[in-house]
């Protein structure tokens, strides 16, 4: 069974604690967190004005600007919500080498300490996050969660990951793109070895789902 200790070498952690992982752009999530959100609401930042219709809540109704048109505008506002991050490991052949590196470790051992620690980083700050393993076909497929203790189902997915046979990365990316449902942040941890256009292609399928 892994653990994130088997994960970061000591001192990583302690490097890494005081980071924090924020989207480039809005992302869409479940509860409050430090992100914005698309979604329009009656909280934490206004957003603009629009003209009142039957049915809306009086409570938000902007009785200065009643005042100066004598027209009736309801104030929209931004909320704010939790990142919801996918994360893409590769385990395919080419993630073997090593490069002669004098501490041994290979493209694999390295994306698997950076996953760790973004995994990390994110539930800390109570963002979801999930993994995808994957060589020639996906692996494993965990979705998002938040709780602290999914960091254990990560961490040991993580550990167990070997290379594996070659694979090219746009045909499994392809059969990745049904499973995620909704919009977030995608990061692809792999040396992308791929035909660059079939690869280029392939993943602005996932923007077609909102992953960014």
């Amino acid at each position: 069974m892994g653990s994130l200790a088997d994960l970061l070498f000591p001192g990583d952690l302690k490097k890494v604690a005081n980071l924090q992982v924020l989207a480039r752009s809005v992302v869409e999530g479940f509860c409050a967190g430090l992100h914005r959100s698309p979604h329009k609401g009656f909280s934490v930042e206004f957003k603009q004005h629009r003209q009142y219709v039957p049915g809306d809540d009086v409570r938000y109704l902007d009785w200065k600007v009643y005042g100066k048109s004598d027209r009736f505008f309801i104030r929209e506002y931004e909320e704010e919500t939790n990142l919801r991050a996918m994360l893409l490991i590769d385990g395919s052949g080419s993630m073997a080498y090593s490069g002669g590196n004098a501490d041994g470790m290979s493209k694999l051992d390295y994306a698997v300490r950076l996953g760790a620690c973004l995994a990390y980083l994110m539930l800390k700050q109570q963002d979801s996050v999930g993994l995808v393993s994957f060589d020639t076909k996906i692996r494993r497929f965990i979705p998002s969660r938040s709780n602290p203790g999914h960091l254990q189902v990560i961490a040991e997915e993580l550990a167990a990951s070997r290379s594996g046979g070659e694979t090219a990365l746009s045909g499994v990316f392809r059969e990745i793109v049904p499973k995620i449902h909704r919009r977030g942040l995608l990061i692809v941890l792999s040396d992308c070895f791929d035909n660059v256009p079939r690869l280029l292609k392939a993943l602005t399928h996932f923007r077609h789902v909102g992953m960014n």
